[in-house]
C-alpha cells in the first residue's frame, strides 16, 4: 500500500502520543503523586472549571463523531444538528436535578447512590452493565481511528489499536484523573483546531459559496422539518428530544462525566 504520510506527519502523531504519555508521568511524580484514592480517582477534588469543562466536551468527541457525523449529514442532511437545541435543557436537568443529590451524599460515583437508595445488588448490576457498555463503546472508538491510520499509513489495524490503547492506559494508570483531564484538554484542542482548519481550507480551496451551493443542490440543508411522522429518520421534534435525553443522561447518570464534575469539589462549580 502506498505510504501517504511524510516524516512530518509521523512526527506529529508521535509527538501527540508522547505528550499524552508525559502528562501521565508528570502527575505521577508531582503533587499528591496519586497515593490516595481521593487523589487518583477524584483529582483531589480541587480541579478548576476550565480543564474539567474541556474534558466534558471532549469525552464524547471521538473518532465516531469525527468520521460518523459528516457521513450521516452527507446521507441524511443537517436536520440532526438541531439536537443541540435540546442539549442545554438536558444539561439543566442534570445540573439542578442530579448533581445536588451526588454532592449532598458526598459520593464519588453514581453507583454509590444506587447502593444507598436501592441496595448493593442494584449497584452491582448497574456497574456491570456500565462496564459492558464502555467496553463495547471503547472497542468502536479504538477501531475507528485505527482504520483511518491503516488507510493513510498502511499500519495494521491491530498495531494501531494496541498502540493507542497502550498510551491511553499508560497515562490513565500513572496520572489518575488529573492526567485524564489535562490530556483531554490537549487532545480536544488538537481535534477542534484541526477540524476548523479543514473546514476553512476546503472553503478557501473550493469556495464557501460553492460548498453551500452543492449542499443546497443535494437537498442536505434541512433544519426545520416539523413533520410529526414517527417513521422519519430526523425531524425537528425527535432531534431536539434526543438532545435533551442524551444530555441529561450523559451528565446526570454517566459515571465518566459525573466523576469529572465531582472533581471540582463544589456543587456551584460543577453546575457552572
Amino acid at each position: 500500500m502506498t505510504n501517504l504520510l511524510g516524516i512530518t506527519d509521523y512526527l506529529v502523531i508521535g509527538g501527540m502520543l508522547s505528550v499524552s504519555a508525559m502528562v501521565g508521568l508528570y502527575f505521577r511524580f508531582t503533587g499528591g503523586r496519586q497515593k490516595t484514592t481521593q487523589e487518583f480517582l477524584m483529582a483531589g477534588r480541587d480541579m478548576h472549571i476550565g480543564p474539567v469543562a474541556f474534558s466534558l466536551m471532549a469525552t464524547y468527541m471521538s473518532a465516531i463523531s469525527v468520521l460518523g457525523m459528516p457521513a450521516e449529514t452527507y446521507l441524511y442532511g443537517t436536520q440532526f444538528v438541531t439536537w443541540m437545541i435540546g442539549m442545554p435543557f438536558g444539561g439543566l436537568i442534570a445540573a439542578y436535578g442530579f448533581l445536588p443529590v451526588f454532592f449532598d451524599m458526598d459520593v464519588a460515583t453514581a453507583y454509590e447512590y444506587l447502593e444507598r437508595r436501592f441496595g448493593k445488588t442494584t449497584r452491582t448490576i448497574a456497574a456491570v452493565f456500565f462496564t459492558l457498555q464502555m467496553i463495547l463503546y471503547m472497542s468502536v472508538v479504538l477501531y475507528a481511528p485505527s482504520l483511518a491510520l491503516n488507510a493513510v499509513t498502511g499500519l495494521s489495524t491491530w498495531a494501531s489499536v494496541i498502540s493507542l490503547a497502550a498510551v491511553c492506559t499508560f497515562y490513565c494508570s500513572l496520572g489518575g484523573l488529573k492526567a485524564v483531564l489535562w490530556t483531554d484538554v490537549f487532545q480536544a484542542l488538537l481535534m477542534y483546531i484541526t477540524i476548523i482548519v479543514v473546514v476553512v481550507q476546503i472553503s478557501i480551496t473550493v469556495g464557501f459559496n460553492e460548498v453551500y451551493d452543492r449542499a443546497y443542490a443535494g437537498e442536505r440543508l434541512i433544519l426545520f422539518n416539523f413533520s410529526l411522522d414517527p417513521t422519519e429518520r430526523y425531524t425537528f421534534w425527535n432531534t431536539v428530544l434526543s438532545g435533551v435525553l442524551f444530555s441529561f443522561h450523559t451528565f446526570g447518570t454517566n459515571q465518566a462525566q459525573i466523576q469529572r464534575m465531582m472533581s471540582v469539589g463544589s456543587l456551584k462549580k460543577a453546575q457552572k
